[in-house]
Formats: structure tokens, C-alpha cells, sequence
């Protein structure tokens, strides 16, 4: 475990970058080479429904952007933030630190792979999280050639069973009736849906549309632990206008800090398969 207060980065090679999220409400450090936290971490953050007082799990956080912009919308939470790299734990820690924000973020190096022993160990409780949200690789090994960098390896390709794994660190975290969200490529939806099922239920698919015209290149999908209710596909949001700018709507999350809605009684969305 990571004190926030107190840890100092290893720098990454190559240096880092000081880069604004939510229109400059939060600032990150970050390595400027290998992966880099953008947009997808903060939609992400955006669909978390959670209220005061209630506690959020972040696997696989990097730098702690997801996390951090939801304590910048919600400062009444209680974060915590777990990564297999220590350098980006301390980067994440220094961050929370940087933002005012350290009092509510406890970064965790682990790999959400690991024995359940081994992460007890690390100091996580299983159960214990009202939500738990991931960005985890889009690609399993073997569909795609690795970046040569590796920190931005581990970020983009898991191993084979790898999606498995994390969704089941993610069942054996969340509370009972705690949510899960996780963005992915719509690719994987399918398989995602076979993993979640008798784990997590009531699931609202949330398209990301890059153009009104375009396919879908992103989903935000979200789960309620031990829930029976059938999945939803939710209208989603179009990202960029016809000449390339930000719509309203993403603007207002990107950069306005706004919520995402994907609860079932605020947004009805069409049933999967019926």
C-alpha cells in the first residue's frame, strides 16, 4: 500500500506531463511515453452513480484519473485505487495529493489476478465496495502485436482468460447489490455478457458513438451485483459533431464534470434480446 500524503514518484522514463481534466478542475501527472489516461477514464468516472458516504474500487486505476474525477464531483466518497505498476500507484497517490484530494484516495499495488489471500493481504476487503469500476485492456494477447513500451503493454493486452479474471475481482469485491462499471469495446460485449451473467444483473449498455453516423467504439456497461433483472441497451451518446468538435453532451462530462445516467428507473433504455 501507497501513503498518499507522503509517496514520492519514481519518475517514469522519458519524463511526465502535467495535463487538466474536467476543464481544469483536476490536474494529473502522467508518464509521456507509454499509456496515457484520456477520455475513457473520465466517462467512466461519469457513470458512476454513487452517494455520499459510500466507498468505490477502481482496478486497474494508472494514474488515477477515473477516481479522482469522480471525488472532484462527488468529494464525500471514499476511493480506492488499485494497479499492478508502482510507479503509476505513486503517480496516482502524488496526484491525489496534488488535487486536495488525498484525505479520500488509498492506492493499492496489486494485480487483480493475484490468490484472494494475496489481495487480502494488500489490503483489500472482499465485499466491502459499493461500486467497483475498471478501464481494463481492450486486447487479449495474441489479437494484436504489444506495444514495445511496457507499461503501455500491460495497459492494452492481458493475457488469455484475462477479462475472466477481472470480472471475477470485480464480483468478489463489489458489496451485495454494489454496482460494477466498465468501459470496453463493444467488440468484447458478448463475452462480457456471458461473464457477468449469475454475477451481476440489471446491466445497462451505454454506447459511445464517435460520429451520429458512426459505429459504437466504446461501451460503458454497468452491473448490479446479485440483481435478476434482464440487460438494457441504452441510447448512448454521439460524440463529436459533423465538424469534429465536442457535442454539448460530451462537453458536459468531458470538460462540465457532468453525470452519466444508466439506472434503470431514470433511463429505460431497449431490453437485450426481447
Amino acid at each position: 500500500m501507497i501513503s498518499p500524503a507522503t509517496s514520492k514518484p519514481d519518475r517514469p522514463k522519458g519524463g511526465t506531463t502535467t495535463d487538466d481534466f474536467l476543464g481544469g478542475r483536476i490536474a494529473i501527472e502522467q508518464p509521456k511515453a507509454g499509456h496515457r489516461a484520456g477520455s475513457d477514464a473520465v466517462f467512466l468516472a461519469a457513470a458512476v452513480e454513487a452517494r455520499v458516504g459510500e466507498s468505490v474500487l477502481d482496478a486497474g486505476a494508472g494514474v488515477g484519473v477515473a477516481g479522482l474525477c469522480l471525488l472532484a464531483r462527488l468529494p464525500r466518497l471514499a476511493v480506492t485505487a488499485v494497479e499492478i505498476d508502482p510507479r503509476l500507484c505513486a503517480l496516482a497517490a502524488s496526484n491525489a495529493a496534488r488535487n486536495g484530494l488525498a484525505d479520500r484516495f488509498t492506492v493499492i499495488v496489486a494485480d487483480v489476478a493475484a490468490r484472494a489471500a494475496v489481495l487480502r493481504a494488500a489490503g483489500l476487503v472482499p465485499a466491502a465496495y459499493d461500486h467497483v469500476i475498471a478501464n481494463p485492456p481492450f486486447h487479449t494477447e495474441g489479437e494484436v502485436r504489444a506495444a514495445p513500451e511496457p507499461s503501455r503493454a500491460m495497459a492494452h493486452v492481458m493475457g488469455q482468460g484475462g477479462l475472466a479474471a477481472w470480472v471475477r475481482f470485480l464480483a468478489a469485491m463489489a458489496a451485495p447489490k454494489g454496482t460494477m462499471t466498465m468501459i470496453h469495446r463493444p467488440e468484447c460485449l458478448g463475452a462480457l455478457l456471458g461473464l457477468l451473467e449469475g454475477r451481476f444483473g440489471d446491466v445497462a449498455v451505454f454506447p459511445l458513438f464517435p460520429k451520429a453516423d458512426a459505429s459504437a467504439t466504446r461501451i460503458i456497461v454497468r452491473g448490479r451485483k446479485g440483481s435478476r433483472a434482464a440487460p438494457r441497451l441504452l441510447p448512448g451518446l454521439v460524440l463529436h459533431g459533423p465538424g469534429g468538435d465536442y457535442t454539448a453532451e460530451a462537453e458536459a462530462v468531458l470538460r462540465g464534470g457532468e453525470a452519466l445516467w444508466l439506472a434503470s428507473d431514470k433511463r429505460k433504455g431497449r431490453r437485450l434480446g426481447g
